[in-house]
């Protein structure tokens, strides 16, 4: 594979997985702030609001965008082994797909769903409310933290090659 492809797919890679960390980061310094600000009826709503708003073809064009970079980074890391690159690509690759997409799938996504199944007038919702912002933001630093590192590891990549 000549360098100017591999590069391009990297910085396809990079691009996607520093997308991503830029919308966990936002979540957990901007839009859970905000949420916890409301009563947890109207944070309730405003969440169910938001799950339904993400799922458009912007940004999962990004997510699985970046998801299918972060598989073929992984695949071309064993193309390049022996390369100083290589173990860049499958540590970022890895990393991206655990942390970003693996947590979204397994634990993000599931919960967003019983939150948007919830009455957000019943009686459990301060205290459901209460558990889902603690327990969902921090698995949103988590998502944020490894997405940001795989960008970093995509182009410390690109540098080595």
């Amino acid at each position: 594979m000549p360098d100017s492809v591999f590069i391009a797919l990297t910085f396809a890679s990079a691009i996607g997985a520093g997308l991503m960390a830029g919308v966990y980061f936002a979540f957990s310094a901007m839009v859970m702030p905000g949420l916890r600000r409301l009563e947890p009826a109207d944070a309730t709503r405003a969440m169910q609001a938001i799950n339904v708003a993400l799922m458009n073809a912007w940004f999962l064009a990004v997510f699985m965008g970046s998801a299918a970079f972060s598989l073929l980074s992984v695949v071309l890391s064993f193309v390049r082994w022996g390369n100083d690159e290589a173990v860049y690509l499958l540590v970022a690759g890895l990393l991206f797909l655990g942390g970003s997409l693996g947590l979204t799938a397994g634990y993000h996504i599931p919960r967003n769903n019983a939150l948007l199944a919830l009455d957000a007038d019943g009686p459990e919702v301060p205290e459901v409310w209460r558990r889902f912002d603690s327990e969902w933001t921090s698995w949103n630093h988590v998502r944020a933290v490894a997405s940001l590192a795989a960008t970093i590891l995509f182009i410390a990549g690109i540098a080595a090659a």
